[in-house]
This record gives C-alpha cells, sequence and structure tokens, in this order.
C-alpha cells in the first residue's frame, strides 16, 4: 500500500512510503536536507513499520519539537493502522 503523509514543522513537506505486511520500502522525502533525508530512507528500507516507530519517536530538530525522522514514525503509524483497516474488511 503506499502511503503519503503531511509534515508538520519540518523543513520537509511530506514523506511517501510503501507498507506492505508491516514493513516499510520506498521511502521518500520531499524537501528538507537532501543528505539526512535519503539516508533515512535507505536506513529504514526493509524494516518493520513498529521498529521504525520505536527507534525515530521523540527525535527532535535543534529547537523544534519534532523532524524529519519523528514525521517518518509518525507517517508509519498512520499507514500501518490504515493498512491494518484494509485488511480487516
Amino acid at each position: 500500500m503506499h502511503f503519503v503523509h503531511i509534515n508538520h514543522g519540518t523543513c520537509s513537506r511530506s514523506v511517501s512510503l510503501d507498507i506492505n505486511n508491516g514493513i516499510v520500502s520506498n521511502v521518500e522525502f520531499d524537501g528538507g536536507c537532501p543528505g539526512n533525508t535519503k539516508a533515512i530512507g535507505k536506513l529504514v528500507e526493509g524494516m518493520s513499520a513498529s521498529e521504525i516507530y520505536s527507534r525515530l519517536h521523540g527525535n527532535t530538530c535543534g529547537r523544534k519539537p519534532t523532524s524529519c525522522g519523528d514525521q517518518l514514525a509518525e507517517a508509519v503509524q498512520q499507514a500501518q493502522q490504515q493498512e491494518n483497516e484494509k485488511t480487516a474488511v
């Protein structure tokens, strides 16, 4: 399932990803620091949504209360919830 999350409080505008059976792939940020956002996508490739959430949730960027990683954590949590709802039907 493809999922797009609109980011809040970060330089990146959004993050898109694919999730299949709780496994995340093809993470791409729109905007943000290109080196960092590409690296995040490569590091989480093939990781479970729950593992990504536990590692990145609450990560901040400077004085900001969130970060691109934190927004990815929110995105995978929402994507996992939607995937679960679709399979429950």
